[in-house]
């Protein structure tokens, strides 16, 4: 028997089993592979002691994931958004609004730096998020990721490529200027926020990206720190309280 993490998102799962408080190895599931409980039966053991669930999806998928799960699992807890744990305390006055994902995400975070953190996730949304040293969250920002800004125009006219195409400065092709449009949209997205981060701060934060989306952007961040799996190490820490309670 064991316990594992689950990360369900508007695009992808992520689990890992959760071994002496650290994280395992990671899988990656797309929802278009299918049934997830035939995903899970490929990916995980037939019985599991404790799930630890964090989903930011829609109500179909989340239930459809809960009642596989609920096939292996003894127990299944479902983390959600608190106004402060530990020391990070939750800028939203109704802490419900801020999604899940983005909350484990700054738990982890802060664990990691114990300092002032600009965090960027990048999947189907990209969000920003700014917490001081102390743990204080002083807000956040949230817009179409690069991949969404694709698909989204891609949907609208189809003769835009969803897919291809690298980043230049002034592209002589659609495909270049449809790549360089879109992740150029996200960079200045993060690097004003970086910049007002300062301001607010009255020094600089620490840039840490995580997400399915962080490969093209860091490169073009200097500085910039990557942790794909940042939700489920927030997720870890969470359960750690939350097995005690």
């Amino acid at each position: 028997m064991s316990t594992w993490l689950f990360d369900l998102g508007n695009t992808r799962l992520k689990c890992a089993p959760l071994i002496e408080g650290r994280i395992g190895e990671v899988i990656a599931l797309s929802h278009r592979e299918g049934d997830l409980a035939n995903v899970l039966d490929r990916a995980l053991p037939a019985r599991i002691e404790v799930a630890h669930v964090a989903s930011v999806a829609g109500e179909a998928l989340r239930v459809a994931l809960l009642q596989a799960l609920a096939q292996r699992a003894r127990r299944i807890s479902l983390a959600r958004t608190q106004a402060a744990f530990g020391a990070l305390r939750i800028a939203y006055a109704q802490p419900h609004k801020l999604g899940v994902d983005r909350f484990l995400a700054m738990l982890a975070a802060h664990a990691r730096t114990g300092d002032a953190v600009l965090l960027c996730g990048v999947g189907t949304a990209l969000t920003i998020d700014l917490i001081d040293a102390s743990g204080c969250h002083l807000g956040g920002r949230i817009a179409p990721s690069p991949t969404l800004m694709r698909e989204a125009l891609h949907a609208r006219a189809p003769q835009l490529a969803e897919r291809g195409g690298d980043y230049t400065d002034f592209a002589a092709d659609t495909e270049d200027a449809l790549a360089s449009g879109c992740e150029g949209a996200a960079l200045a997205l993060i690097q004003a926020s970086r910049e007002v981060a300062q301001q607010r701060l009255g020094r600089p934060a620490q840039l840490l990206l995580h997400g399915g989306g962080v490969e093209e952007l860091t490169a073009r961040l200097p500085g910039a720190q990557q942790a794909h799996a940042l939700v489920l190490e927030g997720l870890a820490i969470w359960a750690a309280v939350d097995s005690m309670a």
